[in-house]
């Protein structure tokens, strides 16, 4: 019922303009992973043991990761800067396949400031300006793709999710322009959020289509796209 309602949302505000209704490009295997609202639609057919999976914003929700653990025996590399997310992950048992990273995905090497969740509860904070919570704003360290892969001693990633509240658009121009091939992407797009808005989201999906990047599934609520690179459908 949830999906169905926030479909029909969705096709409300694109007929009037205020939501962008992106359009499924190929056809795959699809399988849902974690859950909801942090599930993810994956392509499965070219993941393995050895696959290399980068997940960016964890937040306090790794049934996704755990899940891509689960079904495929392999190592998931997770990225979030943010102490809330870093304290929760802490005091889990997680499984050595999960590998925390206490830094953020940006466009380059450095500190970022982030500002907080308006709402106190929530955790996940936001490189987008918000005047009511500035005053908690915190620096965080963020590194380039092409910075992490090179840590890793990774020449490609199979699949990167990017969940990163507003700095996917940056991040993206940053990863696309690298060296290093990403196989399948999966983006959850905050055009909804002040300061971000639909032009930015537009943008990013001609950008990914110029790479060759094709839109295999797309969420009931139309921000969470997952994506495959024409090159690696063999």
């Amino acid at each position: 019922m949830r999906s169905v309602l926030l479909r029909a949302r969705l096709l409300i505000n694109a007929a009037f303009g205020s939501d962008i209704l992106v359009r499924r490009q190929i056809r795959c295997r699809r399988e849902v992973l974690g859950k909801d609202p942090c599930a993810w639609s994956i392509c499965p057919d070219a993941l393995g043991r050895d696959s290399v999976v980068y997940s960016f914003g964890v937040g306090r929700d790794v049934s996704f990761d755990l899940d891509l653990i689960k079904r495929f025996g392999l190592t998931v590399h997770a990225f979030d800067p943010t102490p809330g997310s870093i304290e929760w992950v802490k005091s889990q048992s997680l499984p050595p396949q999960f590998r925390m990273h206490e830094f953020g995905l940006a466009s380059y090497d450095g500190t970022a400031r982030l500002y907080p969740p308006e709402i106190t509860r929530h955790i996940s904070h936001s490189v987008l300006y918000r005047e009511k919570t500035a005053a908690g704003a915190i620096d965080v360290p963020v590194k380039r793709l092409a910075t992490i892969a090179r840590e890793l001693r990774h020449t490609q990633v199979d699949l990167l999710k990017m969940d990163i509240e507003g700095a996917e658009y940056d991040a993206l121009d940053d990863c696309l322009d690298s060296s290093i091939a990403i196989n399948q992407l999966l983006v959850e797009f905050h055009h909804r959020f002040p300061g971000a808005g639909l032009d930015k989201t537009r943008r990013a999906l001609r950008s990914l289509a110029a790479h060759g990047f094709l839109v295999f599934n797309v969420s009931p609520a139309g921000e969470e796209i997952s994506l495959l690179r024409s090159e690696a459908r063999g």
